[in-house]
């Protein structure tokens, strides 16, 4: 599937970026994308069949309405229309298991472009010195917010400490070539976290580190509450940790209170008796709190397989612009 010029193999590039509620951005990063894929053709570094695929993640604005348009304009630019709305995760699958076929190596990145565009020049460099996957590492993360560097990097220590294989300070950045999507597709749980898993792949892999850029329009798609549910779902997708560590606070509370009780018999043994309302009730609280917590974590364990085994598609395409 590698176009040939001059006798030098160029690779058939797709760009795929998930959309939702992106038209305050959407004509900005066409037109920057454009640019990068025209200067990569030009200098001879990618295929002139090369493309950038929109997906369209069941926006409620007119998102879609604006993909059709560049389409229409930009033989370059496809456009998937999901059904409705599925989650970025889903929406990226979407795209990367529609292009494949296509495509000698993918490029995955967000609409609002915080990712540089420039280090696509690297990957592809990476993908040629033999790759599979490329990520795309952030740097200092000197943009950011103290608090969302620190929750940010937080997340990753933990998924770390729980035994995840994750990338540090990688997000959905990166280049996959039709191998490592093959082994992508291989994986069909419904509760997708693909930092995680594209590292399960395997093959050879490789890190290019760039610096993210503030978003130039428009609101992130990733509230607080929303990150916290994206990393509460990767740390139950990819570890049973948090079950374990239960089991090991069981055992030690039980012990506890086996010591507690044998401490009370003596106590009573030797008429040392004391009322200890306060030890009591704040015990019965610290248990009864630590109880709900553990059925929670268990509950949401049990909730993802109840998914996993009704086997629904992770997604369904309306509409594919070619």
């Amino acid at each position: 599937m590698v176009a040939e010029k001059n006798n030098i193999k160029r690779a058939i590039l797709y760009l795929v970026i998930p959309c939702y509620n992106e038209e305050e951005v959407l004509h900005e990063t066409a037109r920057r994308l454009v640019g990068k894929m025209k200067t990569l053709q030009g200098d001879d570094k990618i295929s002139n069949q090369s493309k950038i695929v929109f997906v369209n993640d069941g926006s409620k604005d007119s998102t879609w309405a604006i993909i059709k348009e560049l389409h229409e304009k930009e033989q370059m630019i496809l456009g998937i229309n999901l059904s409705r709305n599925r989650g970025h995760q889903n929406a990226l699958l979407a795209g990367l298991m529609t292009v494949k076929e296509y495509a000698d190596a993918v490029v995955s990145l967000d609409a609002d472009l915080q990712d540089d565009i420039n280090a696509i020049d690297e990957m592809i460099e990476r993908y040629y010195e033999g790759n599979s996957i490329v990520y795309g590492v952030r740097g200092a993360r000197k943009t950011d917010t103290f608090f969302k560097r620190f929750t940010a990097e937080s997340f990753y220590r933990v998924m770390d400490f729980l035994g995840a294989d994750i990338v540090f300070n990688h997000a959905d950045y990166r280049l996959m070539d039709k191998k490592a999507l093959d082994g992508l597709e291989q994986f069909k749980e419904v509760n997708l976290f693909l930092r995680g898993i594209v590292p399960m792949i395997g093959f050879k892999s490789d890190k290019v580190y760039y610096e993210r850029r503030e978003r130039f329009a428009g609101e992130s798609k990733y509230p607080l509450k929303k990150m916290l549910s994206f990393a509460f779902d990767g740390i139950t997708s990819l570890s049973v940790k948090p079950i374990r560590m239960i089991s090991m606070l069981g055992i030690l509370i039980f012990g506890v209170s086996v010591i507690a009780l044998l401490y009370l018999l003596v106590g009573s043994l030797l008429g040392a008796t004391q009322p200890g309302w306060p030890s009591l009730i704040v015990s019965i609280w610290a248990l009864g709190g630590l109880q709900l917590l553990a059925i929670g974590v268990v509950g949401e364990y049990i909730g993802k397989i109840y998914l996993e085994t009704k086997g629904r598609p992770r997604f369904i395409i309306e509409d594919f612009l070619k």
